[in-house]
């Protein structure tokens, strides 16, 4: 089992794993239980969640205090108020909605300690800032829960809060610290780790695993996940989030009888991109399946929505049904299994990639040439968008050395786009397609794109031009029979029957099985002559 978590947080079961943060999580645990009101503050990402869930929380010892349930800030749909009924239903499932903060307090059974003095409630508010920059609309809803939050605090005693926020966001909580602490407070500015706290966070999982890590070996692990920022005063600072990809990375690539992680190891075994890779196919295939979709479609919408050649960033909102064209049962899905987070602002669910580097790694979800012979089977069955979608997605996981796969690629777009009525589109394509195919020397598969873009010209009402293109096509590959099938109704359409007639004839004699398409355009053309050739 590996002791780094990847994308998602800790959880407070895995304390034992949890390290580089002793001091905050100590700080904050003893601010807890010693005030009325403790705020802890950071930037996106920087593991405040982690924090709370596997540092803080085992710090509190069940016999001195009672903690409620985790709660997070955000808009429950029920009755009453939305803010106060999120955080009901973390204390209590199942509870009224509509009771307020107090009368659910009122109502608990209260725990002594073993003097028979009453134990002090913790409550825990993750991601608290939804309290403090909601929507407008949704104002009024914000400042009543805060009010009973503030109300508890005063009629509760031995009621302590601890708000996690965005550091962005602790101007708006100021005013309020006075009310929700009683006079009595504490903040805790959580940032990235300096190199100390990295490399425990690195080194301290794997003590009870049997492997160790040998001289200078944990130290490029760390180098290799990026220096965040840093100055000559503070030093170089190290996003938690970046740390656990790599260790997850290295740790997944090991031979299992590796005992001593060495400097060897790291360039050679840290490949976080295939790890990510991995990471995103396993993710969309369970989605896929959880969902009933086709893996392609989730597929193909992370590269529409996320993936650009700058994908940091980019975030969508959840609308109704859809979030950015996709439901949003799946777009809710992928969040839970952290390829996508979510983040609440004015009230509406936004998404965004867990990670930067996830958009290279989606890119590498699939191997090129599979991701070719789905669209190619899409294309068979009439699911032009996903034909098309998915052979666009295979040309840029390629790269641009990979002619062959643009090639293919290009050619399916161009079908797919003759299937959808964009004829230009596809006669650019195919041409790109025929010249890639063609420098390459692949006579067949230059033929088979031009026997593709005669049939356009044939839908387009220009049987004189696919006829021209057809016998070009045939100069690269005489058999094919795709190219004599569509030169026959080429000709058939420019009013040349008997020649039409010839090239099928020719099809027919030709092959020990005779193709059942050939047959039939040749009875077709036969039939409107009202003649009698045989056919056998």
């Amino acid at each position: 089992m590996t002791p780094y978590v990847g994308f998602r947080p800790y959880r407070s079961a895995e304390h034992g794993w949890f390290f580089g943060r002793e001091q905050e999580a100590q700080d904050v645990a003893t601010s807890w239980q010693g005030t009325g009101l403790t705020v802890v503050f950071g930037p996106a990402k920087v593991g405040k969640t982690s924090l709370l869930h596997a540092g803080v929380l085992p710090r509190i010892e069940a016999e001195s205090a009672d903690v409620l349930p985790v709660a997070e800030a955000r808009r429950e749909a029920a009755a009453g108020n939305p803010y106060v009924a999120s955080l009901l239903a973390a204390w209590a499932p199942g509870r009224p909605a509509d009771m307020t903060i107090s009368e659910f307090l009122d109502r608990r059974v209260d725990r002594f300690d073993e003097y028979g003095d009453p134990l002090s409630v913790l409550i825990a508010i993750d991601q608290a800032e939804e309290l403090f920059g909601g929507p407008p609309k949704w104002r009024r809803e914000r400042e009543e829960c805060l009010k009973q939050l503030a109300s508890a605090v005063v009629r509760h005693h031995g009621l302590h809060l601890l708000l996690c926020v965005r550091e962005e966001f602790l101007a708006a909580v100021l005013p309020h610290e006075r009310l929700l602490g009683q006079g009595s407070r504490g903040r805790l500015h959580l940032r990235p780790f300096g190199r100390e706290a990295a490399l425990a966070a690195v080194t301290r999982p794997v003590e009870a695993s049997g492997r160790v890590f040998g001289p200078g070996a944990a130290e490029a692990v760390v180098d290799a996940s990026g220096v965040l920022r840093g100055s000559d005063e503070s030093g170089p600072e190290f996003e938690p989030g970046q740390l656990q990809i790599v260790c997850s990375a290295l740790w997944e690539s090991l031979p299992a009888d590796v005992r001593e992680i060495t400097l060897e190891h790291v360039p050679g075994l840290v490949e976080v991109d295939r790890f990510l890779a991995g990471f995103c196919r396993q993710v969309i295939g369970e989605v896929a399946e959880e969902q009933g979709v086709s893996g392609g479609t989730i597929l193909i919408w992370l590269h529409e929505v996320f993936v650009t050649d700058h994908s940091a960033g980019i975030s969508v909102s959840e609308g109704y049904p859809t979030t950015a064209g996709i439901p949003n049962a799946i777009a809710r899905a992928l969040a839970e299994r952290h390829l996508l987070r979510t983040e609440q602002r004015l009230g509406v669910r936004w998404y965004e990639l867990q990670h930067q580097r996830l958009g290279l790694a989606i890119r590498k979800a699939e191997n090129p040439v599979t991701l070719l012979g789905d669209a190619e089977a899409e294309l068979a069955q009439g699911n032009w968008d996903l034909a098309r979608g998915l052979a666009l997605v295979a040309m840029q996981a390629a790269g641009r050395e990979a002619t062959w796969v643009h090639a293919q690629g290009k050619a399916i777009m161009g079908e797919a786009a003759a299937a959808l009525g964009q004829a230009e589109a596809a006669h650019g394509l195919l041409a790109e397609a025929a010249n890639s195919f063609a420098a390459m020397q692949r006579f067949d598969a230059v033929a088979r794109v031009l026997a593709a873009d005669g049939r356009v010209w044939i839908a387009q009402g220009q049987p004189r031009k696919a006829v021209s293109v057809l016998k070009s096509a045939l100069d690269w590959d005489a058999n094919s029979v795709s190219v004599h099938l569509a030169l026959g109704q080429a000709l058939w359409r420019a009013g040349r029957v008997r020649d039409a007639l010839a090239v099928l004839d020719g099809v027919v004699d030709l092959a020990a099985q005779p193709p059942p398409e050939a047959v039939a355009l040749r009875a077709e053309i036969l039939d409107g002559l009202g003649g009698m050739k045989s056919i056998a």
